[in-house]
Parts: structure tokens; C-alpha cells; sequence
């Protein structure tokens, strides 16, 4: 099985490239606490947005220069404590009641920054590159600008046949929608003229062959004459067609700004290319101006151009991107040396666009530093959000999200007040953070989709909340599969150990993918050394992992008796699989492990851990805490070791709450106390370590917390 795991993968780096959001339901018949969820935290409504109407139990006001806000409306009957509620005080009974602004800008949740950014840049035709992960919303933003931006300015783009060289076609704009009143009166003046042509030809050919039957009597010559009379008018006619100009962009009707994706787009996609003409000789070959193809740059003219992945185009097209943001035209010649089209290039077209590049954290390495910074130094560069904090005035737009997908999608019968409280849970529980809200919006509309398609089949006339629940069975990532295969085979083989003792085994937590936990056994082992001791590690350990290793070595040397400087230290991640660990959220499970060999103390077999370990003993936070503790108790585990900095972002599901015990710890002894077997053994081994940390865990006991910020 080929896996990538990574011990220390925070929650904030999973992906969801987000979508838009709404409005919500009526009030949840429980409270939080009865769901099995802490309330939230009060929090400020967030800055309005452009106004818009609410539905019914639903009203919408705000600053039109952050979007739209969804606010109770006060002639409505709504919960007491919105800030509690799930549904942040709306008093609806399914999405039907919530109303979808019209506008993409208002439909954004969350990212204000971003979203303010996007107004300016409409505002004042900035450039604008966007980097966060998938599903963040960055599609959807500038596709919002192009509505933005004022649709009177659009234009038309013409090519036109040069008469003086006829591989170098002239360019001509005209406001939008004249450029097909343009084409076609040259297109009814070249058919007067062909008709004129054609009844002047056929009076010719009547006449030689009158001439030929009646005069010479021969109808052979006749048809001869005639022929040759025909194909030499048509042959001329063809100067009337090369007259008739080649409409390039047409923007007659267009409703907004063009939106043009160029993402992944290969040059003649993006930069505009010249068909290749097989006949090119002889009179026979099609007008160059006639085979020359606009690019997403010529396109875009006036609007926006989105390149997503902006790293994946090749370094020459985004040289030439760069100079037609520069120049603002650009022209038009064939993209391959072999085609015809190589020989013709058209004056400059225009290319006045807003750029909107986008991207993963790993696209500005491979950008091109010079396009880079013209977008820099004439636009703004934003970071999307992964989370946002969870108050009444978002869990509202998140009701609304649900009511957007419903909307969008056409099909779906829309959710009910508990089936949106499901989605809205599910939204906290894929922050990875306590009292936030994740904005990884492309993936939960999947869920709400996934959760739309089991009602319909069964013919339901809303989508309820048992109806999430099974989408969130069937809508698992790969990787999620993959880990809860990797469980079930584990078992049948006997592999997993979940009870008695052992000494130098603890069973470690992972993460696969972004939101898959495993269990990841660690074995370690003393031997004598032929030479200086060392620390050896197997199991495809990454960079971060070896590092992890080694700072565990300082742990081991403080903290145990025996001197390891004659001894070689063995540490195995059992079936680690192909992509290895890479992270150190395993570093406090191979110290435990280390020190169980050395002092020769088993270790409680039926508990698992996570925890990142500074060199001086701290158990610092890691990411996935939730994602590991579900995978703790697939595996028949009856306790979990946590980060003590991690407590807070802990939100497993309501199934393995009564498995599974979570300890949060703060430091490396504590985790032995918890971990290790044998009480005179364990006793003596914690005694000593205290007595070597007992300031600093004195300091804890009196308000001070160990540790580093959260990750997450």
C-alpha cells in the first residue's frame, strides 16, 4: 500500500478550495451542550456586507465594501441566545426560507481581507495574487471582480486583411457589439458583389456557348469555354472573401466583464495562436487574417484573467504574460516554427486585463520572479484564511452556504433546520481548531451535495439530518479509506496490540493524507556498540522525523541513568509504509519508547500518544489531534496522550467519546507516568524526573503553560 504519513500535519493545511456562503435555519431543538458540543465563544458579527434582501425570517445589511451580511431580522420571532445557538439565531425551518444574493462578492464567507482586496482592485484595476489551499474560495473572488468591473468599457477586436503584407493582418477595436454590425455589412456587401459576379458570369457562359452550339457547332468547345470562364470567376471571387474581416473577440453579449480561466492553458490557449493553412500556394490558401485565433490574454481584455496553479504554466508563456501586462497589447503569431502560422504575426492586440493568479504556498517557488513582482508592485498579494472564528454572525452565513449549494446545484431538496446545524458541526470539526469555523468551503459543499443526492433518492422533500450523517460515511477522502483499511487489515492479522505490557513498544499516532489518522507503532532497543553510540532510525523517516529523533537524544541523556555513550539506541516505525514519516508529532512516542528499553520498564499497551518534545522535555502541540484519537479507538485503544496545548482542539465525533480516554499532558514525565507499567519501577523512573524538572513543573502548577502556540 503506498501511503505518505505524516506525523505532525496540522489541521490548518487541510484542504477544502472553498466556495460561497449564505444564510441559515430556525432554531436547533437542543442546545449545543445536548448535541454533544461545547457552546461557542461569543464572538462580533463580522464587517457587513453589500445589502441585499433577506428572505422572510432574514435580513440583509451592511458596508457594501465586505460583502454581505445576514443579520436577524427584528420584526421576526428568533432564539434568545443567538451566540449560542447553531444556527446563530435564525428562526427558519429549511433553506427554501433563506434568500442567496445575487452578487458573487456577497455570497464569499469569510476571507474579509481578501475580499476587501478584491473590491479595491476592481475599484482601482490592480492585479491580485491569491495563495492559500483548495477550495478557499480564490475562483470564486475573482470571479466576483469581473462582475465588478463597469461592462460599458468592453470592446470588440477585429482583424483585417492587409493588402500590403498579407502576413501581417491589421488590428482594429470598436465598442462592444459593433464589431458584428462591422462583419456583417462586409459580408452583405461581398454577397451584391458575388451576385453581380455570378450574373455577369452566367451571361458570358450562356453566351459562349450559344456562340459554340450556333456558330462553330461544336458543344465540346461550348462546355470547354464555359468551364474555364466559370473557374476563373470563381477563382477571383475568393479576393471578396479575404475582404471580409475576422471578428477576434466578440464581447456583444456579454453581461459583465469577461472572466477568462487560463489555468493549465498551453500557449496557444493562453497567448493566441495562427491555424495552420495546408494550401498555401497557388491562390487556394485561406486568408491569414482569417485563420488567426485569439488567446485567454486577448479574451480577457477588459476583465479578468484567472491562472490557478500559476506555477504550472512554462517560464516563456509567462514571459510573454508579463509583457502583455506591461504593454497592455500583445500580438497574435502562430505558437509552432513547423505550422504556416509561424509566418504571420498581427499588430499588438489589446491586453488590458486585471491578472488574478493563484496558488498553493509551493507556486511562488517556480513563479517567474520578474511576473511576480508586476503583479507586486502594481496590485496586492493575499493570503487566503483556512479558519475563522465561529460566532453567530458566521454560523448564519454558513446556513446560508448550505441554502447556496442547494440554490446552485438545482437538483437537491433543500436542508432542514437540524440536517444545516450537521453541516455547521461538521464545519467546526474540519477547522481543527476550538471555536472556529473551517473555510475549506469546496469540500463541505461536497458533503452538502453528497447529502442532497441520498435524500432525493429517496424521494424525500427535504434533506434531513440523518442524511448528512450517511454522506459523511460515503464522502470519506481516499486516504480516509485507505487508513480505515489499513485498521481492519491490522486486525485480521493480529498486528495491532491493544492490551498487556511491553517494554521498548508504544503504539504512536499518524496522519495520512489531511484527515486520516492511523496507528503507528514504535519499537526501540538497546544494543552495545562496536564503537561511539548513536541513535539508529528505520522506517523512511523525512528530514523533519530524523531531526525529531534526534533531539530525543538530549531527552534520553538528562533524563535516564544509563549511559548510552557505549550503546547503540534502535528505533523502528513499525510498517510505516512507502511515503515514510515526515514530521515530529512522534517525537514524546519515541522517548517513551527509548526510555522504556533503557530503564527496562514495560509500557501499557492498550494507550496511544502524540505529542511534539522540545530538548528540554516540553510536549509541545501537533496537528490531526482529532483524526489520531478516532483512529485510537477504531483500533481497540482505551486511552490517548495529547499535547495539553491541543485540549482545545479536540472535536471528535459523538461515536468514540464514551471509547476512548484523552490525557492531555505538558510534559515528558507526566507521559511516563501515565504510559508505564510495573508502579516500582514506574515510581522511581517518574521520582527521578521530577526531581531533575520539578521547578518547572512547580511553575506549571502555578499558571504558567509549557509548550509553544497551537500550530493549527
Amino acid at each position: 500500500m503506498s501511503e505518505n504519513i505524516d506525523t505532525d500535519d496540522p489541521s490548518a493545511d487541510e484542504a477544502d478550495e472553498t466556495e460561497e456562503v449564505g444564510v441559515a435555519d430556525e432554531a436547533p431543538d437542543s442546545t449545543p451542550d445536548e448535541r454533544g458540543e461545547e457552546p461557542d465563544v461569543p464572538g462580533d458579527a463580522e464587517g457587513g456586507d453589500e445589502s441585499g434582501d433577506g428572505g422572510s425570517a432574514v435580513a440583509v445589511d451592511g458596508d457594501e465594501s465586505l460583502g454581505s451580511a445576514v443579520e436577524i431580522d427584528a420584526d421576526e420571532a428568533a432564539v434568545e441566545n443567538a451566540d449560542e445557538d447553531l444556527l446563530g439565531g435564525l428562526d427558519v425551518e429549511t433553506t427554501a426560507d433563506i434568500e442567496v444574493p445575487d452578487r458573487l462578492v456577497d455570497q464569499v464567507i469569510g476571507q474579509d481581507h481578501a475580499r476587501d482586496v478584491v473590491m479595491k482592485a476592481a475599484k482601482q484595476r490592480r492585479h491580485v495574487m491569491m495563495i492559500g489551499s483548495p477550495g478557499t474560495g480564490k475562483s470564486m473572488l475573482a470571479k466576483a471582480m469581473s462582475q465588478l468591473l463597469p461592462k460599458e468599457e468592453l470592446q470588440d477586436v477585429l482583424v483585417y486583411h492587409n493588402p500590403d503584407d498579407g502576413n501581417e493582418p491589421k488590428i482594429r477595436t470598436v465598442p462592444a457589439g459593433k464589431g458584428e454590425q462591422i462583419v456583417d455589412a462586409h459580408k452583405e456587401e461581398a454577397r451584391k458583389r458575388n451576385q453581380m459576379r455570378s450574373f455577369l458570369m452566367w451571361i458570358i457562359i450562356a453566351i459562349i456557348i450559344g456562340y459554340a452550339l450556333l456558330i462553330q457547332g461544336s458543344v465540346l468547345l461550348g462546355i470547354l469555354a464555359a468551364g474555364v470562364v466559370y473557374l476563373a470567376f470563381r477563382y477571383g471571387s475568393r479576393g471578396n472573401d479575404s475582404m471580409i474581416p475576422n471578428l477576434l473577440v466578440n464581447n456583444a453579449n456579454q453581461q459583465t466583464a469577461p472572466f477568462e480561466d487560463a489555468t493549465g492553458a498551453h500557449a496557444g490557449a493562453l497567448l493566441g495562436d495562427v491555424r495552420h493553412d495546408p494550401f498555401q500556394s497557388g491562390g487556394m490558401e485561406t486568408p491569414s487574417h482569417d485563420r488567426v485565433e485569439a488567446g485567454g490574454i486577448h479574451k480577457a481584455n477588459k476583465g479578468v484573467l484567472f491562472v490557478d496553479e500559476i506555477n504550472t504554466l512554462d517560464i516563456r508563456s509567462q514571459q510573454k504574460l508579463m509583457t502583455a501586462i506591461q504593454e497592455g497589447e500583445f500580438s497574435i503569431t502562430g505558437q509552432s516554427e513547423r505550422s504556416s502560422g509561424a509566418m504571420v504575426q498581427t499588430e499588438p492586440v489589446p491586453t488590458d486585463f486585471i491578472m488574478v493568479a493563484a496558488g498553493n504556498l509551493d507556486a511562488m517557488e517556480n513563479m517567474h520572479p520578474a511576473l511576480r513582482s508586476r503583479i507586486k508592485g502594481y496590485g496586492y498579494e493575499v493570503y487566503m484564511d483556512d479558519t475563522i472564528e465561529d460566532d453567530a454572525e458566521m454560523r448564519r452565513k454558513y446556513a446560508r452556504f448550505v441554502a447556496q449549494e442547494v440554490e446552485k446545484d438545482g437538483r437537491l431538496p433543500h436542508f432542514d433546520e437540524e440536517a444545516v446545524e450537521e453541516v455547521i458541526l461538521e464545519a467546526r470539526r474540519r477547522s481543527g481548531r476550538k471555536g472556529h469555523l473551517s473555510l475549506k468551503l469546496r469540500d463541505l459543499g461536497g458533503l452538502v451535495r453528497v447529502a442532497g443526492d441520498i435524500a432525493r433518492a429517496e424521494d424525500k422533500d427535504f434533506t434531513e439530518r440523518e442524511d448528512v450523517l450517511q454522506a459523511k460515511r460515503r464522502s470519506r477522502s481516499i486516504e480516509q479509506q485507505l487508513a480505515d483499511n489499513y485498521i481492519e487489515r491490522r486486525k485480521d492479522y493480529e498486528l495491532t496490540v491493544n492490551e498487556g505490557d511491553v517494554v521498548g513498544r508504544v503504539n504512536g499516532l499518524a496522519v495520512m493524507g489531511e484527515d486520516s489518522g492511523i496507528v503507528l507503532p514504535v519499537m526501540a532497543e538497546v544494543t552495545p556498540s562496536q564503537g561511539p553510540g548513536q541513535v539508529i532510525a528505520t522506517g523512511q523517516l523525512q528530514e523533519m522525523a530524523e531531526e525529531a529523533v534526534q533531539n530525543v537524544s538530549a531527552i534520553i541523556k538528562k533524563f535516564s541513568d544509563e549511559d548510552i555513550s557505549e550503546k547503540d539506541v534502535h528505533i523502528q516505525f513499525v510498517q510505516a509504509g512507502e511515503g515514510g514519516v515526515d514530521g515530529d508529532s512522534a517525537s514524546i512516542t519515541v522517548a517513551t519508547a527509548v526510555i522504556s528499553a533503557l530503564e527496562d520498564v514495560p509500557v501499557e499497551q492498550n494507550l496511544a500518544m502524540t505529542g511534539s518534545l522540545s530538548v528540554r522535555g516540553d510536549v509541545l502541540p501537533v496537528g490531526g489531534v482529532t483524526h489520531k484519537i478516532e483512529a485510537a479507538a477504531k483500533s481497540g485503544l482505551d486511552t490517548v496522550i495529547i499535547p495539553k496545548a491541543n485540549e482545545q482542539d479536540v472535536m471528535i465525533e459523538d461515536e468514540y467519546k464514551d471509547q476512548i480516554e484523552i490525557v492531555p499532558v505538558q510534559h515528558i514525565s507526566e507521559v511516563l507516568e501515565v504510559a508505564l507499567a510495573g508502579e516500582p519501577e514506574k515510581d522511581s523512573l517518574v521520582d527521578r524526573l521530577k526531581s531533575i524538572t520539578g521547578k518547572a513543573l512547580e511553575q506549571r502548577e502555578v499558571g504558567q503553560t509549557g509548550g509553544s502556540p497551537s500550530p493549527q
